[in-house]
């Protein structure tokens, strides 16, 4: 039996995307999205510095590097939507359900600081984006990414088809772009067909090579993509679910697909305008602007500078839901996500900067390389539970994965996880021989976090194969449903209702009064919010509280004409404070507020009064949304 769980991953956009009742065509386009916001993951800022200099250095050599990365993320990433779809679980909720609480602290620092490389590399390319296209400095590029947590939170409340179309225009950008680009350097069909036979590799290609691979499997759109697939709602017997696995299939090769051909274009690019012509050492992505500026003129240039804009933009919208996912997986910590994405952002702003401060803008292109080699070290830890959990038949029953699929994932994530400590052993010898200083913080920093991590590694692919039908015990977010055996109706005695002079007052009070009627006492709350009041709290008598304290009698002078039984409450200042203070001294059993109806940008303006209070009192609040007329 398919084991399925209440606390759902993204649980805003959970089952969200109807798919049932649907045939053809229209069935097959409510499944599409899903790989889509996944793919941007293979074709951001990081990826076109080991393109570009896999096509300066070897021509069209490493197309085949290139190929076998997409085989085996298009292997990863279908595994992934078997964990989503078969058992209702992200990979991250599914290492908590396996590995010990401390083991998941770990994994969530690791894929967090990932999360932060892969931002940075995004905050880069936008910048780099930004100044090639419009002439503005990098570390102004880099101050205007933070903003982009407002456009996150936009999209986020638009829901997840708005979402996903947003970021499929974004990548028919980036492809339109370079298909427009291939047309204008013309490469050799012959010499790019046989770049597709795979050749011996040396020591300097081994290491693009490493760069193309641990820049293309991306271990946060493992978290990201098993995720995902929960937005459609669909029907849950054996051929429904063997369905939405076949309909995810296809979209996942798709986009894949879509990504190595924007992939293998930048290569294409850089072997056809920079290899052909002499130019071996392009590996900064403002040398290969300026280069095409020379060669092309105006328009492939400003072609290559959107569609970084473009790759920069969408991976990051994509990074902060996999950021969310991996926070309430492994932590079962959820957060908002517009301040989930400004501490991320900010986390990975402040190198950023520094680099630009300190080293200068030719420094940044180092920092993207770094950002790939700190996604490396964390692939991993992605992979190897990622295959543990599809091939546990317990689990998974009839969907496990078969024996041939199993091995060829093994086969892979030895591969990628070997490269990929070779990459991480080179680069740290290559910072030990860097200066005495720098040899230093190597052999008593860095070496032992790189052995604990590589212990950490080992644990994670034995503890499943040990304990293999174990499970940790099951913490979640809202914790789990309580035995209903008491549901006498509650009588409230003392009543607040919170005032703000707006036509919503009418309906707050009217929701009030249906809760406690003519017996219970009514207290209506109004809080000054003047800079006096602020200062000088009940000592002030400005106009506006004057006027406050009038209207707020009128009020009352009404409800006691009627019947019921009630006072005025006034408080200074903080709103939220205020009224929490004001519940707590009058002792009132039951709160109802009114609504102020602003949404996303609003909310950031404005505040969230309702939110701040629920936190601040121990008593139930009813909120009265305004009605629209």
């Amino acid at each position: 039996m398919i084991q399925q769980y209440d606390n759902h991953s993204l649980g805003n956009v959970h089952n969200t995307v109807i798919t049932e009742g649907k045939t053809g065509w229209r069935r097959l386009l409510s499944f599409l999205g899903p790989a889509y916001l996944v793919s941007v993951g293979y074709m951001d800022p990081g990826n076109w510095a080991t393109d570009l200099a896999a096509g300066s250095q070897f021509g069209y050599r490493l197309i085949w590097v290139l190929l076998l990365s997409n085989m085996i993320a298009l292997l990863l990433q279908n595994l992934a939507v078997r964990l989503g779809i078969v058992r209702g679980l992200d990979l991250a909720q599914a290492s908590k359900r396996t590995y010990p609480r401390f083991i998941n602290f770990c994994l969530y620092i690791l894929a967090q600081i990932a999360i932060i490389a892969c931002d940075l590399a995004e905050i880069i390319g936008m910048a780099i984006g930004l100044n090639l296209l419009f002439g503005l400095p990098l570390i102004w590029g880099v101050s205007i990414t933070l903003f982009d947590t407002l456009l996150l939170l936009f999209l986020l409340n638009k829901g997840m088809r708005k979402l996903e179309g947003f970021i499929i225009s974004l990548i028919f950008i980036v492809g339109l772009a370079f298909l427009v680009q291939m047309f204008i350097v013309q490469p050799s069909v012959i010499d790019i067909a046989k770049g597709f036979i795979p050749t011996k590799l040396n020591n300097t290609s081994l290491y693009i090579a490493i760069g193309i691979i641990g820049a293309t499997v991306m271990p946060h759109n493992l978290y990201l993509h098993s995720s995902l697939v929960q937005t459609r709602k669909i029907d849950r017997s054996e051929e429904g679910i063997k369905s939405a696995i076949r309909y995810n299939f296809w979209d996942t090769t798709i986009a894949l697909n879509l990504a190595f051909f924007v992939n293998a274009a930048i290569l294409i690019l850089a072997a056809s305008a920079f290899f052909g012509r002499g130019y071996h050492e392009v590996a900064e992505i403002q040398d290969a602007h300026k280069l095409l500026t020379n060669i092309f003129g105006k328009l492939a240039p400003a072609l290559f500078a959107i569609a970084l804009i473009a790759a920069g933009q969408s991976s990051t919208v994509t990074g902060t839901l996999a950021g969310q996912i991996i926070m309430e997986g492994h932590l079962n910590l959820r957060i908002a996500p517009w301040l989930r994405r400004l501490l991320t952002r900010l986390l990975a702003i402040i190198p950023a900067f520094f680099t630009i401060l300190h080293f200068g803008e030719e420094g940044l292109g180092k920092l993207l390389i770094l950002s790939q080699v700190i996604l490396s070290l964390q692939l991993g830890f992605a992979i190897i539970p990622l295959i543990h959990f599809t091939s546990d038949k317990k689990r998974m029953g009839n969907f496990a994965t078969k024996l041939p699929l199993r091995i060829l994932a093994w086969i892979f994530a030895t591969l990628i996880v070997g490269l990929n400590v070779r990459l991480v052993i080179q680069e740290i010898a290559t910072w030990a021989a860097a200066s005495p200083g720098s040899a230093n913080l190597v052999h008593y920093v860095i070496s032992p976090i790189a052995v604990a991590v590589g212990l950490l590694l080992v644990y994670v692919f034995i503890r499943p194969i040990l304990y293999k039908h174990t499970s940790q015990k099951i913490y979640v977010p809202h914790g789990i449903a309580e035995v209903l055996d008491n549901l006498d109706a509650v009588s409230y005695n003392n009543i607040g209702i919170t005032i703000d002079f707006s036509k919503n007052d009418q309906d707050t009070i009217r929701h009030a009064l249906m809760q406690g009627g003519k017996k219970a006492h009514y207290n209506l709350i109004h809080v000054v919010e003047t800079a006096g009041a602020r200062y000088y709290g009940k000592q002030v008598m400005d106009s506006e509280t004057q006027s406050d304290v009038d209207n707020l009698e009128k009020y009352i002078a009404t409800l006691i004409k009627l019947g019921y039984k009630a006072e005025a409450k006034i408080g200074y200042g903080g709103p939220a404070t205020s009224i929490a203070q004001i519940v707590k001294d009058t002792k009132i059993d039951f709160l109802v507020m009114g609504s102020h109806g602003h949404k996303a940008l609003k909310d950031l303006i404005f505040g969230t009064t309702v939110d701040s209070v629920r936190h601040k009192v121990n008593v139930p609040v009813l909120v009265v949304k305004p009605q629209k007329n």
